[in-house]
């Protein structure tokens, strides 16, 4: 944003019910089908929110946009998917468990128990709307940063992947190899 006349903003959110990949229609159709409904995890939640609600507050964000922003939709509480395929079991007139088994998968690679919409380092700042809040960007050394990509192109062309993992850890430092996340 800081070198090109566009304005380039983020908005950030959660699952849009509904949308394509969303759990909804997977869910419809496992219970059309005799399930099972497929959880990955008994305690897996997500942030859910409808078509209209995220297209108006990307909307509105776009409106209050100077550039450089990240806005960060507020997403209510997250829901357990586990109750959410139990209540559209329900919904289809069937009984969970009973009617319709639920059948826990396990988590996938990478894969989280809880979503974080916001990162504690990034700091939050209220506007004129309260379902829409400004994450701070974090600095960097631009200069540096660009090096250090450099760096990883280089060792990822030479398929040193000990060394993506140390490199990706100094440019990102949350950055946790996918195999370890639980």
């Amino acid at each position: 944003n800081k070198k090109s006349e566009t304005e380039f903003v983020a908005v950030r959110f959660g699952n849009v019910l509904g949308s394509n990949g969303s759990v909804v229609p997977l869910f419809k159709k496992q219970i059309a089908e005799g399930g099972p409904v497929t959880v990955t995890h008994r305690e897996v939640t997500r942030f859910f929110m409808t078509i209209p609600e995220a297209v108006s507050l990307v909307l509105q964000a776009s409106a209050m946009a100077q550039g450089g922003e990240i806005f960060v939709l507020d997403m209510g509480e997250p829901v357990r998917i586990v109750d959410l395929a139990e209540n559209l079991i329900k919904l289809s007139g069937y009984e969970p468990y009973v009617d319709i088994p639920i059948k826990f998968t396990g988590l996938r690679p990478g894969e989280k128990l809880y979503e974080e919409v916001l990162m504690e380092e990034e700091g939050l700042r209220r506007t004129s709307n309260n379902k829409i809040k400004i994450g701070k960007p974090i600095d960097i050394d631009e200069k540096e940063f660009v090096k250090e990509l450099n760096i990883l192109k280089r060792v990822a062309f030479n398929n040193q992947d000990e060394k993506v993992d140390l490199i990706m850890k100094s440019i990102v430092p949350t950055y946790v190899r996918r195999e370890e996340v639980v």
